[in-house]
Parts: C-alpha cells; structure tokens; sequence
C-alpha cells in the first residue's frame, strides 16, 4: 500500500509544481530579452530563461491586489526528448489535460524588501505581494486533496522559500533561485522563475527537480486571465543530466482565470 502511495505522490509532484509556485514570483528588473517571446514560442524552447538571483519580494501591479477565485486548465503538454528523456510525471498528469481546477487565492499590500545585499534588505516598500501560506495550502490541496497536503509554511527569514507538508511525514520543499519580469503595459505583467524543488519521505531517498514557471497575465476590466508554461529540466545531481543539460524535458501549458471574490478568512 505504501508503495502505491508513493508512486501516486509521484505522478502528483508535477501538479504541485505546476501552480504552487506561480505565487512565490519575483521582484528583479526586466531583462533585455522579452519574456512575451519566450511565451509566444513555446512549446519551441531549448534553453532555460535569463533570470537574475532571486532577492526580496514580487510586487505586483495594483489591479492584482485582493482576493480572487482562480481557475486553472491544462492545456497542452509535451515532452520534447521523448523517448529518450521522459519525465516519471508526464503520463500521470494527462488526466488535468482540459479539466479546471478551482481555488482561492489572494494578494495583499504589505511592506517588502526590494533586493538583498549580504542577506540583508536594502530597503522596505509598500506593495501588492503573494500570500504565500495561504495561496500554496489552496492550491495544493486543489490538486492533492485535503487529505493529503496538511499544512504550507514559507521560511519567516526567506520568502523564496516553501515548504509544503504532506502526509506520512512526507515534505516538498521548494526554493526559487533566479526571476525576472517585465510589464510592457499597464495591464500586462510577464514574470519567469526557476526553482529548485526537493520531495523527501520516510525513506532516506530525496527526490530533486529544477523547475521554471513563465505566466504572462492580462487585466480585463473585471477579471485577469493569464498564460502559464511550466518547464520541468534535470538537475544536475540526475544521470541523465548531460543528455538535456538546459532543455526542458517536459513543458506544461496552462490557461488561468481569476474572478475577484468577498473577502476570505
């Protein structure tokens, strides 16, 4: 029985991945390569995104402030190096192919550090950030239940840094490590990160994935929709690490939509 569990964690990993993170995003400047091109290519990508070191906080534009009803659907997926280099998710994850998947989520205006120097906050700055606690516990039991996912923490001393608790002691831990953004106009906001996401069990094994989240959202007057493409890459620590190097071996496209709602609790 265990060992279904396991393997049902497994092919489930990836849902987590998919959505958890889109609200631990970043607060770095834009780059000069346009993220609405590494967008509009996909699914032909053969590298990772430009991104600088992760610092301080997302600050979001004003008209993500609140809390909204989100629902996300898997749109396209595909596995570039197939057959060769197939992740142990991909085939599992098929059955979000077309299905929407509904949770609450909110954003808040708070004090947040603007960039990092020797660990420390340059500065503080009012904005619309995250809420990171709450967002990752709905989205993760969006996806896995409730009975499985029993609590999300992020580190007081690292936004950038998530954990998410599981049954039978079981923990997902996952740390953004490179952003950037971009706000062509003032009702698009275009933000990619990589994170590196570790799973460990009851058992000594640790499992190790470094994943990219890339989502270009869109305020529509009452609402926002948003384009989200999720690239899974081998970390270097896989064996077959230098058969993909920095192309992704499994790419996920999402479409979202977000509805404001009454204030939650």
């Amino acid at each position: 029985m265990r060992h279904f569990l396991l393997r049902r964690l497994r092919r489930n990993i990836l849902g987590i991945t998919l959505l958890v993170l889109v609200w631990l995003l970043c607060s770095g400047a834009a780059l000069a390569s346009p993220l609405a091109e590494r967008v509009s290519a996909f699914p032909h990508w053969s590298s990772k995104p430009p991104v600088g070191p992760s610092a301080g906080d997302l600050v979001y534009p004003e008209w993500m402030d609140g809390p909204w009803r989100m629902t996300s659907t898997l749109e396209e997926m595909a596995a570039p190096l197939a057959p060769a280099l197939v992740t142990p998710g991909f085939e599992g994850n098929r059955q979000f192919l077309d299905v929407p998947i509904g949770a609450d989520i909110r954003f808040q205006k708070a004090r947040v550090a603007q960039g990092m120097f020797l660990n420390r906050p340059l500065k503080k700055a009012e904005g619309v950030v995250s809420d990171r606690a709450f967002n990752g516990l709905s989205l993760a039991r969006a996806y896995l239940g409730d009975d499985w996912v029993k609590a999300v923490k992020v580190d007081p001393e690292n936004p950038n840094r998530q954990i998410t608790f599981l049954k039978d002691n079981q923990q997902l831990v996952s740390t953004v490590t490179g952003r950037a953004v971009e706000q062509p106009d003032n009702n698009t906001f275009i933000t990619t990160e990589v994170f590196q996401q570790f799973f460990s069990g009851n058992r000594p094994t640790v499992y190790l994935n470094e994943v990219e989240n890339t989502t270009a959202y869109h305020f529509e007057q009452d609402h926002v929709v948003a384009d989200q493409i999720t690239a899974v890459y081998l970390s270097p620590q896989d064996p077959d690490y230098f058969k993909a190097v920095d192309q992704p071996v499994a790419l996920y496209r999402y479409g979202l939509e977000l509805y404001p709602t009454l204030d939650q609790t």
